[in-house]
């Protein structure tokens, strides 16, 4: 986890291991999200945006109830190994290929973001995985955390003022982000380029 020649907040790079967990394939969708709460959108396959981490986790709890088994968002270290699909130490899910070796790249993402699952999934078979929106993750977030960061299933800091998210959004330059960027922005902050997936 992490990356050594990366920023100062993704060093040092580490061993970690997690427990077995299921992520979902695709981030939440507008019209996953309109059965939980309903609102207006104009595209159903869009991933849903603008939502808090306090909103992604009330729909965690509601999809719990629905399923009778615990949803939930994932930690940084999980999203980070399944961002991975595998591959050890490479920048992005596909590998070290640069990002404007991706199919299209220059094409995408120009006015929002993209109906889920565009691009090839990686090795996990999960799709979008630091491509088209910010993602919530459950962990508070410390820039200094990889220091003290336990090697057994890393929750992330007691408390904090910020929540961690992982990826890459349509709304920056370079649109596809490294499995090791960290991210993040308080909790009930809403913006354009963030969404979530679910974990188990």
């Amino acid at each position: 986890m992490g990356q050594n020649d990366g920023r100062d907040e993704e060093r040092p790079a580490h061993r970690v291991t997690v427990a077995p967990f299921r992520l979902c394939r695709y981030q939440v969708s507008n019209a996953h999200y309109a059965a939980f709460r309903l609102f207006d959108y104009q595209r159903a396959e869009l991933p849903v945006t603008s939502v808090s981490w306090f909103d992604a986790s009330e729909f965690c709890a509601w999809l719990s109830r629905q399923w009778g088994c615990e949803v939930r968002l994932p930690t940084e270290a999980e999203w980070e190994f399944a961002a991975r699909g595998g591959l050890e130490q490479k920048l992005y899910p596909w590998g070290d290929r640069p990002v404007t070796d991706r199919p299209r790249y220059a094409e995408r993402w120009r006015e929002g973001s993209e109906p889920v699952a565009q691009s090839e999934p990686n090795g996990y078979g999960l799709f979008d995985m630091c491509e088209n929106v910010h993602e919530w993750c459950s962990d508070w977030y410390d820039p200094t955390y990889y220091a003290v960061s336990p090697a057994e299933n890393p929750q992330g800091p007691p408390t904090g003022s910020r929540r961690a998210s992982r990826g890459g959004a349509w709304r920056h330059q370079i649109k596809i982000a490294r499995c090791a960027a960290r991210s993040s922005i308080p909790p009930e902050f809403r913006y354009a380029d963030y969404g979530f997936r679910v974990a188990m």
